[in-house]
């Protein structure tokens, strides 16, 4: 099975690479969902791949995803792509305009989660990075479990989907939710983690492989 691996910046493609699994391509497809979205489908588009997986370092809501940190998504969620109404935030699907999460296939991404030592929650994607206590309590009301937030990981999916192909993201935690603050990111840890969580891929991979 060929595997495209695609992260925002460089900084991720290389912690990526350190460990790649192989048979997959790391790609740098930018910062925020279309950016994403748009590498992903050209590159879709000029090979055939059986698996895309949206990686990189993210925030982790404190409850669930400790810094430093591993999370791979059970759901990955659109988490800002709506309207405010006077009722309340509504989402694209409750505005019945799309969808607003894929769900990545679950023995896989359970399995990935365990070799890796990773939570197993939804990961939310974002257009703008929280940097409030308010903000975060707000995802956290609208997203009960969530587990991170990143930038990327709904337009990886939303391109692999129109493709029929089956996607997962995986996110080491390099900041807590919250307040921005960035004398306490470990974005250095956060990227070694991620290094380290491709290196524990293979073995997963290749079962699923096997009986897909």
């Amino acid at each position: 099975m060929r595997v495209l691996v695609v992260t925002a910046v460089p900084a991720e493609r290389d912690a990526v690479t350190r460990a790649c699994p192989a048979g997959a391509d790391v790609l740098v497809g930018g910062v925020g969902p279309a950016s994403a979205a748009a590498a992903t489908a050209t590159a879709l588009a000029r090979t055939p791949y059986g698996l895309v997986v949206s990686a990189g370092i993210g925030g982790g809501f404190p409850s669930a995803a400790p810094v430093g940190g591993l999370v791979v998504a059970s759901r990955i969620v659109a988490a800002d792509l709506g309207a405010d109404t006077p009722e309340g935030y509504r989402d694209v699907e409750a505005l019945g305009f799309g969808r607003c999460a894929h769900l990545p296939p679950e023995p896989l991404a359970r399995e990935a989660a365990g070799a890796i030592g990773a939570v197993y929650g939804p990961v939310l994607t974002v257009s703008t990075v929280t940097g409030t206590a308010a903000r975060a309590a707000e995802l956290a009301a609208r997203h009960p479990g969530a587990a991170a937030e990143a930038m990327e990981g709904f337009g990886v999916a939303e391109a692999a989907a129109q493709q029929g192909v089956p996607v997962l993201e995986i996110r080491a935690v390099s900041n807590a939710v919250g307040p921005r603050d960035r004398s306490a990111w470990r974005i250095g840890d956060a990227l070694a983690a991620l290094t380290d969580a491709f290196g524990k891929l293979p073995p997963v991979l290749e079962s699923w492989n096997g009986h897909d």
